[in-house]
């Protein structure tokens, strides 16, 4: 190979010629999809480094500032003491899809950022007041509220002045990104941030441009409150995206694998088991249960029939009131939910006395498209203000595609993720750990007073596909390799979703074929071209005959199991009423709730009270005296 080629080494450690030609797409040698990992450089020294330059042996330097590591699969050098510059990156590591991660460092004071906002080719996206111009006013409210929501955690780590340099804010799609951290040796405000949005409110388009203004003549008096600066943005965001159309379909199925004979996955829709039902589209699912076969698969069965038992009800209520309830409102009851099915879980374990690995729990990923009715701009009414809600428990993953890229939106909850945002690695050092792949969260396997799952809102202002799946497709990073064969074809109507859902699982059998893996799939579309409205109505709570199909295709040993934990589930018993069925469903639900209060989650349960009271209290009701008392009081 001449010398002058420009050259990239393989990834897999058993490749017997591991050196390629920049360009390709896998290794002429094994086949192993190559790695183009560029790195954001940042230092004293970057601007005396020349394009073309070579530096350690291993990185290109294509710009000054942008460089790609050419051989991936070493570990960069690493100090062994981390300054306060480098934890700050990494305490920010749940806000990953924002915020650039430190990689490693080079002539000592040269830093490496990866997760930078650099495309596949190597270039910038671009920065957000060059993009300001051309985007629509639902999505120039969007990147102000993004903006907002990071405020806060860059502020208490002293890098907020990172919001304020225009230059460093780039713009992917509807998401902003952060090209590095500043700090700041003075305190910054929040009227400083409004003097930085001045000149892009200007230029704002017609529709938002007057609100806007409003809000940063707010921000910019000295005694500006965030609170209330975020719920005016969130009410104009949400107003200008309503007057979008939005159409969702939904398609998902799981599969045992090749190796395996038991299937612990669950995920929500299945096949075709669930048309009919009256939470598509707004509600997909996908839990990989831990534990073996005989905990694993009761443990995800259970968390996704009771959540969707709880999601109908939240759903229900939510379509009913006037005013438009607010994200960390929606959050604290998404998270009051969960503590009600971790410990449904949490108990099955304690009466078996699993202990240790033996106890049963489950990861979750969940997205959840919320229906609120809403005023838009126009002075008209929608039934749908496009926020999805996005909850991870776990290494379950949801990931956003669209044409031109794809976007992992949430964060494994595993060994190297927790000893990054603790402070004390480096990612990539971190996944150097034998227990590196490690959860350490999972739905049943602790109380619910130490579950700590992320809530995300998003909001649907393009046409795309979110991918939710277990590790048995995402492991090994096939879905950044192979997104474009599986979501483009969708996204220009050649694939229909079910085949789509068909082809990713096969793509699971052949390159990670030692696990069970779940796929649903949500096809998200705005475009004018694609109106048809979504007034499907929410009937009353019920298990459907899809529910009660799954159970009995559990194993023998796993539908005890699922006896001993739920005797009363209505799926077990089928010669009782549907009557009856529903009142005990509630019980079991609530009964949950109260004691999951008593582990410690009031303020989920108070924002279920504050949702609907009086729902609140008649249900309290039919509890027995001592347990009535714990409920909030009556208003």
């Amino acid at each position: 190979m001449i010398s002058n080629q420009r050259i990239i080494y393989c990834t897999n450690p058993s490749c017997t010629q591991p050196i390629n030609s920049v360009g390709d797409s896998v290794c002429a040698t094994c086949q192993t999809p190559l790695v183009y990992r560029y790195l954001w450089a940042t230092g004293s020294s970057v601007a005396e480094i020349q394009p073309g330059e070579k530096v350690a042996n291993r990185y290109e330097v294509i710009t000054p500032s942008i460089w790609l590591d050419t051989q991936p699969g070493l570990l960069p050098d690493i100090p062994e003491e981390l300054s306060k510059e480098i934890v700050s990156y990494l305490r920010l590591y749940q806000h990953r899809l924002h915020i650039p991660q430190a990689y490693g460092f080079a002539y000592n004071d040269i830093l490496l950022l990866e997760n930078a906002p650099i495309d596949e080719t190597g270039n910038l996206y671009p920065a957000i007041t060059d993009a300001w111009e051309q985007a629509q006013a639902v999505r120039q409210v969007y990147w102000l509220w993004q903006i907002l929501q990071l405020w806060t955690p860059l502020s208490e780590l002293g890098v907020a002045g990172s919001l304020l340099i225009p230059d460093n804010l780039r713009v992917q799609g509807w998401c902003v990104r952060l090209l590095e951290l500043v700090e700041t040796l003075h305190t910054t405000s929040l009227q400083q941030l409004g003097e930085c949005w001045q000149p892009w409110v200007a230029a704002a388009k017609t529709p938002v441009t007057q609100e806007l203004k409003n809000i940063v003549q707010q921000m910019c008096n000295e005694e500006a409150n965030l609170d209330s600066i975020a719920n005016q943005l969130n009410a104009l965001l949400l107003s200008s995206a309503a007057d979008l159309p939005l159409t969702l379909k939904v398609a998902g199925a799981t599969d045992t694998g090749p190796q395996q004979t038991q299937n612990e996955d669950t995920c929500y829709p299945n096949n075709s088991g669930d048309s009919d039902d009256s939470l598509l589209p707004y509600v997909s699912i996908v839990c990989d249960g831990i534990g073996g076969h005989e905990g694993g698969e009761v443990a995800s069965l259970l968390a996704v029939r009771s959540l969707k038992l709880q999601l109908r009800a939240l759903l229900t209520e939510i379509t009913e009131q006037a005013d438009i309830l607010p994200p960390d409102l929606i959050q604290k009851q998404l998270e009051a939910s969960l503590r009600i099915v971790n410990n449904v879980i949490c108990s099955g374990n304690d009466e078996q006395k699993r202990e240790g690995t033996q106890r049963m729990g489950t990861t979750l990923v969940m997205a959840l498209q919320l229906p609120q009715v809403i005023k838009t701009p126009s002075e008209g009414k929608s039934q749908n203000a496009h926020e999805l809600y996005l909850v991870s428990i776990g290494d379950s993953r949801a990931y956003w595609m669209t044409p031109n890229y794809c976007q992992i939106l949430t964060v494994d909850d595993d060994v190297a993720g927790r000893e990054v945002r603790y402070g004390r690695s480096l990612y990539r050092k971190a996944l150097q750990r034998p227990d590196a792949t490690a959860l350490t969260q999972a739905l049943g396997t602790k109380e619910g007073e130490f579950l700590r799952p992320v809530i995300q809102r998003f909001i649907l202002e393009e046409d795309g596909i979110l991918l939710l799946c277990s590790d048995g497709l995402s492991e090994n990073d096939w879905i950044e390799h192979s997104w474009r064969d599986y979501a483009v074809p969708v996204l220009q109507g050649t694939l229909s979703l079910e085949d789509a859902v068909g082809a990713w699982i096969d793509l699971a059998n052949q390159k990670n074929a030692h696990d069970n893996t779940s796929v649903v799939l949500t096809h998200c579309q705005v475009s004018p071209d694609y109106i048809v409205p979504i007034t499907r109505a929410l009937p009353p709570v019920e298990i459907t005959q899809a529910e009660q199909e799954q159970q009995s295709e559990l194993t023998a040993s796993s539908q005890a199991l699922l006896e001993l934990v739920s005797e009363e589930s209505p799926a077990t018993d089928k010669t009782k009423t549907p009557t009856k069925r529903q009142g005990q469903q509630k019980w079991w639900v609530v009964l949950g709730g109260l004691l999951a209060l008593v582990g410690g989650m009031s303020l989920g349960l108070f924002a279920w009270w504050r949702l609907s009271p009086q729902t609140f209290q008649q249900t309290c009701q039919q509890l027995p005296q001592k347990v009535q008392q714990l409920c909030p009081p009556q208003k």
